[in-house]
């Protein structure tokens, strides 16, 4: 009787190595390399910097975010926590107080944004969505009164131009240190340790989780304070990178942070993805709004943009999976003929 024929070891490898993560990460290559070869001005110093500052605020968010989106849950609110942290931050300097005490406040302020959420869902069993819709018109309407409609931009210069210098003789911002850091303690989390381990599980099946061990609902509690204290460091960070703290700071972030997570590759529903590919596909975005603005595209245009790549994010993952299950159906079919002939 004739045997199956497989398909050779290096084919199969190479067919399991082509996953959305890494697809996203090589057109991130080749947009990159297309950029600095046909787009003016796109190569230059001053303009790698501009695009590297302005997709930190979205880079750091994206950190906690991945491991939220992982376990199954989401956090629409990290824009508006962003604004009211830098919205404090403005008030309480006003008010004379030094900025060393100022950012450790916000800080803690954003944690407990991050808690609100967390209680709300992981106690009341609310869906996380809904919460952080509610949140999301709350933190901003908070920072609306907290600072009105004032503008902030007196803040100490050495504080500036952290915020938004770069290290000398390079195009490296100097906020991109605290980031790789940061950046490299997520990917061990998530990738390395227990924890990360346990947020796959809870995604992929937050019953079985629980079953195996896993303290769910305090898994999650601690990523909404976690995603609540980065938006606020993230709310820092804006109001010094941009020299004006307003409550309105980062609103629509969110919008960003999503599509870029999602774009690289994290599952809507949890359980799947790559710290890696989620940075990919926010540099993925961050690079292409930037070669739209150097293209003279309206703001407009490029959210249209933004938000086309979100659903396609959302749609992709779900086709992907339909599309398996069918060739999966298709091939058992198949092979019952197969086995009854041969019995």
């Amino acid at each position: 009787m004739p045997e199956t024929t497989k398909a050779p070891a290096p084919l199969a490898r190479l067919g399991g190595a082509v996953r959305w993560d890494t697809a996203v990460g090589a057109l991130l290559v080749v947009l990159l390399i297309c950029s600095f070869s046909f787009v003016e001005n796109f190569g230059n110093a001053l303009n790698v910097s501009f695009l590297i500052g302005n997709t930190l605020p979205i880079a750091l968010i994206a950190l906690p975010m991945t491991m939220l989106v992982v376990s199954g849950e989401i956090d629409l609110s990290v824009g508006s926590t962003a604004g009211l942290s830098g919205a404090v931050m403005g008030a309480l300097w006003n008010g004379g107080m030094a900025i060393e005490t100022i950012i450790p406040i916000c800080l803690l302020l954003g944690a407990l944004c991050g808690l609100v959420n967390g209680l709300l869902v992981t106690r009341l069993g609310l869906p996380s969505l809904a919460v952080t819709i509610g949140t999301l018109a709350a933190y901003r309407g908070i920072a609306q009164i907290v600072l009105g409609a004032d503008s902030v931009t007196d803040f100490p210069q050495q504080y500036l131009d952290f915020g938004a210098g770069r290290i000398d003789g390079t195009f490296i911002p100097y906020a991109a240190i605290p980031f790789a850091v940061l950046l490299l303690i997520a990917v061990l989390v998530l990738h390395a340790t227990p924890v990360g381990r346990s947020l796959f599980a809870v995604g992929a099946s937050e019953e079985a989780a629980r079953f195996a061990g896993v303290r769910v609902r305090r898994l999650k509690l601690a990523m909404f304070v976690t995603t609540g204290l980065i938006s606020s460091l993230t709310g820092v960070f804006w109001a010094l990178h941009y020299a004006s703290a307003r409550y309105d700071n980062a609103t629509g972030l969110e919008l960003s942070v999503i599509a870029g997570v999602l774009l690289g590759g994290i599952d809507f529903d949890g359980g799947k993805g790559t710290l890696g590919g989620a940075i990919a596909g926010v540099f993925l975005l961050g690079a292409g709004q930037n070669v739209m603005s150097l293209l003279n595209v309206s703001a407009q245009s490029q959210i249209v943009v933004t938000g086309v790549l979100l659903v396609i994010s959302v749609l992709a993952p779900r086709i992907g999976r339909q599309v398996s299950q069918a060739r999966a159906r298709r091939r058992s079919a198949d092979k019952a003929p197969a086995a009854l002939a041969a019995s």
